[in-house]
């Protein structure tokens, strides 16, 4: 039989998009296993979800450090004694630097609430609101080295509706959140993604039914 990939999970926050990732692991749904969850942020939830769910867990903060170097040398360090085959950032308020890029080349994903290129970095909710954007949603990529940049994976669209405000469009976001970022971790972990230039090509894979992806994937022939 077949080992599962081995996922390390980053997080500063709640821990919200982990804890979809472990129901998914527990329910069959995603074929990989948590080897460990960490964080910058002792008070992060994530930690206490993981906690709860009996997976090895870390604080590395990153206030105890003198450089940003540092600090990446030892997360990453941690992410290797783990054996992690995939990084995967769950809400992690860290820039991921050139030690993360070079240690996990192609294995690091990240999940943003915004149909990128529209809207990257901070507060992108209200950002789309400003601009009368009509639809939003969130995007899985790969991460590069700039910022929310790297090749998309899977996006889900949320409509904006009229009276929407960064709070209400923000939770929908994040339900869609909850269903593709599981998706693309299965599909990772089935070796059905291939990054072609800037485009990633999803083989013989099965999506979420009830998340709104545009466009619409099928399987490869």
């Amino acid at each position: 039989m077949n080992s599962k990939l081995r996922i390390g999970v980053l997080a500063s926050g709640g821990g919200t998009n982990l804890q979809s990732i472990i129901d998914g692991c527990r329910s069959g749904q995603i074929d990989v296993e948590i080897v460990t969850v960490l964080s910058n942020n002792p008070d992060a939830g994530a930690l206490q979800r993981a906690a709860k769910a009996d997976i090895a867990h870390q604080c590395i903060n990153h206030r105890e450090f003198a450089s940003r170097d540092d600090f990446d040398s030892a997360v990453v360090a941690a992410l290797l004694d783990a054996k992690v085959e995939l990084v995967v950032l769950a809400g992690f308020m860290r820039i991921i630097g050139q030690r993360f890029l070079d240690a996990f080349p192609g294995r690091i994903m990240n999940i943003h609430p915004a149909l990128l290129p529209a809207f990257p970095g901070l507060h992108v909710q209200q950002k789309a609101l400003d601009y009368g954007a009509r639809f939003s949603g969130c995007t899985v990529h790969f991460v590069d080295g700039g910022v929310d940049t790297g090749p998309i994976i899977l996006q889900a669209v949320v409509p904006i509706l009229e009276d929407d405000n960064e709070a209400s469009l923000s939770a929908r976001i994040l339900e869609q959140e909850h269903k593709i970022y599981p998706q693309a971790i299965q599909w990772f972990a089935k070796g059905a993604i291939r990054i072609d230039g800037r485009r990633v090509i999803i083989d013989n894979a099965q999506q979420a039914p009830d998340a709104l992806i545009n466009p619409p994937l099928s399987p490869a022939s």
